[in-house]
């Protein structure tokens, strides 16, 4: 009997789940698991938690759903708390597994846990397999390698469309065979160092976590309400639920695959026909991707405050106040201030917001941009380790913008996306 560890990471799902579909091909019994690697919640050197309270209350929402669905097929999720390459082998051990199956990892931290885990599990005579689960194009399919993708989007793009193939979506399961596992046993937000949420009910959705919601969400932007088929005229919105499709929180935790989304959006425009906006979620996804083939190609340069361009950057000395002003929407800028509120309060803000308030970081305030980059992972319930430094570092100048500077002149911004000055009327109001 060949028995293999199912190690969860940020790939919460069923549906289109190669991880678990070759475990289960490949092996007799199947031992789901999820480490709660304590690194995670520990403080970064910027002084920032790596992970805040709105991102773990969606983990955990996201890990009773993947539970319950994996019951459903004879399964179950066993929660670790630590060390991953203390856990899993320890895990491996008691199963006597002979394999574990993973997503791969392309940053910095999460390759040395990889490696770790690998390097412990050897010693068991256990093999790590991993899989790449989170782009809509395989690296294995591009029309270059890593090392040689091109540091101008524009250039990736144009090739990837005409000569890659996106890949078919794997099926979810029809059944697991696992041991009895027992129920369901998650810290909460305290045991973690967390206070509870409550979101503000100003907030523009409701972000839940879990597959389940993730396709209800899909289906509610796509079939119910056909806000796809506007995307492209809306998605610089500010205020509301359906100006932009919100995907980003689950496909951050892998709840829903790029795969699965273009496969809908595919049976989308095949009812309801294709355009621009249909075109353009395709354009913002592969965006993504892009900003993952960035940090496999550059590695830990994407973290160094000179970014991939080894730019001299110049910038203030460290000024504490300034940044505690920043984040606490004391800045006196009332753009700035209104989405730096609906960050501090939801743990959302839109890619408009986004841009100014890091340009407004970066440019106006001088500061260091990865103090910026580090708030952002702590408070964004859709936090992605390589779109949110990617683009951090783009805002910054020394990352993958040919331009070299991206300075938004935020009185103007304001008066072309909040014109009737709805949103910061919404958030301002104490």
């Amino acid at each position: 009997m060949k028995t293999a560890i199912v190690w969860f990471k940020t790939d919460l799902r069923l549906i289109d789940n190669e991880t678990l579909v070759k475990a289960i091909s490949q092996n007799d019994t199947i031992i789901p698991v999820y480490c709660f690697d304590e690194s995670h919640f520990k403080m970064t050197s910027y002084g920032f938690k790596k992970t805040g309270n709105f991102r773990a209350q969606f983990l955990l929402e996201s890990l009773i759903d993947l539970d319950k669905s994996l019951r459903a097929l004879g399964s179950g999720l066993i929660i670790l708390n630590g060390k991953p390459e203390v856990e899993i082998p320890k895990i491996a051990k008691q199963f006597k597994a002979h394999r574990v199956y993973a997503k791969r990892e392309v940053a910095f931290e999460e390759r040395q846990t990889e490696a770790l885990v690998q390097a412990e599990l050897w010693k068991l005579s256990c093999e790590l397999l991993t899989f790449s689960t989170s782009t809509l194009y395989h690296a294995e399919d591009l029309p270059f390698s890593i090392k040689d993708i091109p540091d101008v989007f524009t250039n990736f793009r144009k090739k990837t469309e005409k000569d890659a193939v996106i890949r078919d979506a794997f099926n979810q399961p029809t059944s697991i065979n696992s041991p009895e596992i027992p129920m369901l046993d998650l810290p909460t937000l305290s045991d973690l160092g967390l206070e509870s949420v409550s979101i503000d009910e100003r907030a523009t959705i409701r972000f839940k976590g879990g597959e389940s919601e993730a396709v209800k969400r899909l289906n509610h932007y796509f079939f119910e309400t056909k806000s796809i088929s506007n995307y492209k005229e809306t998605r610089n919105g500010m205020v509301g639920a359906n100006y932009s499709s919100k995907f980003s929180a689950w496909l951050a935790l892998g709840c829903v695959s790029p795969r699965f989304i273009h496969l809908e959006l595919k049976r989308y425009e095949s009812q309801f026909g294709a355009n621009e906006s249909t075109y353009w979620l395709v354009f913002e996804l592969l965006w993504r991707d892009y900003f993952r083939f960035m940090m496999k190609k550059h590695q830990n340069k994407i973290f160094l405050k000179s970014g991939i361009q080894n730019k001299d950057l110049s910038i203030n000395k460290f000024d504490k106040k300034a940044l505690e002003n920043w984040i606490n929407a004391q800045t006196g800028v009332d753009f700035v201030d209104a989405n730096m509120i609906e960050l501090q309060l939801t743990g959302f803000m839109s890619n408009r917001g986004r841009q100014n308030v890091a340009s407004y970081f970066c440019n106006d305030l001088k500061l260091d941009w990865r103090y910026g980059a580090s708030y952002f992972e702590q408070q964004l319930i859709d936090y992605d380790v390589c779109s949110n430094w990617g683009n951090w570092a783009y805002l910054a100048g020394v990352g993958n913008d040919p331009r070299g500077n991206r300075y938004f002149n935020i009185e103007k911004q304001a008066s072309d996306y909040d014109k009737n000055k709805i949103f910061r009327d919404l958030w301002l109001k104490r």
